[in-house]
This record gives C-alpha cells, structure tokens and sequence, in this order.
C-alpha cells in the first residue's frame, strides 16, 4: 500500500516537472501551494464583490477581458464602469 502511495507520488512529481519544461514554470501549480507569481495591475470593476470574486481586484491591465451573459444582464453597465474607473485613474478608455 505505501510502495504504491510512493510510486502514485513519483509519477505525479515527474508530471508537474514535464509540464513546468514544456510550458514554463508557473504554468501547473498545487493548490494552496505557493503565493501569487507576480502583481498584476489591474482596474476595478466599480463592484466589490466582483473585484473580490476575481481574485485579483479588478480586471487585469493591458489585456484582453471578455463579459458574456444573457441580455439585460448588466455587460454594458459594467464595461462603463470599468471604462470610468480606468479614466478616473488617469488611463485612456472608451
């Protein structure tokens, strides 16, 4: 039972390191292993808990984001929010 654990293990560390030389390190991770691998600038989304269920405060700077839902959902409301809050931080948006 424990060789088996041990080799179960084995396999799963040769894994994560095949993966990590393929795709870079930070690509695979363990849960709740590890912090955050770098600060990600971000502008928030003007509603609290959608920043916090993000995980990073807001949507991330200078990349693409895509807010999908059924219509009359709120999409167009929170694109302007966001448009707002990167204005209201001196960025350029519209």
């Amino acid at each position: 039972m424990a060789e088996a654990k041990n080799d179960r293990k084995q396999a799963l560390e040769l894994a994560i390191a095949q993966i990590e030389r393929q795709f870079g390190k930070g690509s695979i991770m363990r849960l709740g292993v590890g912090g955050p691998l770098e600060e990600i600038a971000v502008i928030p989304t003007g509603a609290l808990p959608l920043d916090v269920a993000l995980g990073v405060g807001g949507l991330p700077r200078g990349r693409v984001t895509e807010i999908y839902g059924p219509e009359s959902s709120g999409k167009t409301t929170l694109a302007l929010h966001v448009i707002a809050e990167a204005q209201r931080l001196g960025g350029i948006a519209a």
